[in-house]
């Protein structure tokens, strides 16, 4: 059986190498926009869909709300479990793929973050992140989905990149193939190279806004990276949209 792109990359303890820069701070972050902008009480619950290394469920857990976070990769799974657990935090992590996930309750807030969608091939399957969303927020709960601005991807695309670590080396070869953007990521380390793939669909605005109101989300913020400037399709470079669950 072929092997899928992320669950190769996503097991490997290279993956936290290149997004090193990807930190507990730029999680706080995103995490204050967003608690500035829904109305959550004490102890509120929150589902941490495809949550990677915890990085957001670790920032609300400190908030104090109760989080369960699940995602595909048993090693990032692992990782979050150990930071979560070095700052004293209570944090329920659940290995599933978002295609087949399923639990019974419903939350206050569910969060999609830091484009974990458009992994797979099929519209219906990449869908899977918001039928989730929309079977386990309660009505009138929120809904937190981030992704890159495909507008602006497309027209700032950074082809290449190399960065110097001293005892290791990432290069990075990125492209828009079809409706989907490759990258080809090289990891070396001591003359010994190590190779990767992503590969992630291209939505664009339309058609996200449309899907989440077919799954009963009402939009009622957009803002365009992580600062909380509002959303422009030319000069944004992500998407973050804040809705609301009404049916």
């Amino acid at each position: 059986m072929k092997q899928n792109w992320f669950e190769k990359w996503f097991e490997s303890d290279d993956y936290l190498k290149v997004y090193q820069h990807r930190d507990e701070s730029e999680a706080n972050l995103l995490v204050k926009l967003i608690l500035n902008h829904v109305k959550l009480k004490p102890k509120s619950s929150i589902l941490d869909i495809a949550c990677g290394a915890g990085r957001h469920s670790i920032s609300f857990a400190k908030e104090g709300f109760n989080v369960i976070g699940f995602d595909i990769s048993r090693n990032l799974l692992n990782y979050a479990r150990l930071k979560a657990e070095e700052k004293g935090l209570n944090i329920k992590f659940i290995s599933s793929d978002v295609r087949t996930f399923s639990f019974d309750c419903k939350f206050d807030l569910s969060l999609n973050l830091f484009t974990s969608f458009g992994y797979f091939e099929s519209d219906d399957e990449n869908l899977s992140v918001f039928k989730i969303a929309s079977t386990h927020t309660k009505k009138g709960g929120y809904f937190v989905f981030d992704y890159f601005n495909t507008e602006y991807l497309k027209n700032n695309l950074v082809e290449s990149s190399f960065e110097n670590f001293g005892d290791f080396q990432i290069e990075q070869i990125r492209a828009i193939e079809g409706n989907r953007v490759n990258k080809k990521i090289r990891i070396i380390k001591n003359e010994i190279g190590a190779e990767y793939n992503e590969s992630v669909q291209l939505y664009i605005y339309d058609w996200l806004k449309n899907s989440l109101k077919s799954f009963g989300f009402d939009i009622i913020y957009m803002f365009g990276n992580y600062e909380g400037n509002q959303f422009d399709i030319k000069t944004s470079p992500r998407i973050i949209f804040i809705c609301q669950k009404v049916s």
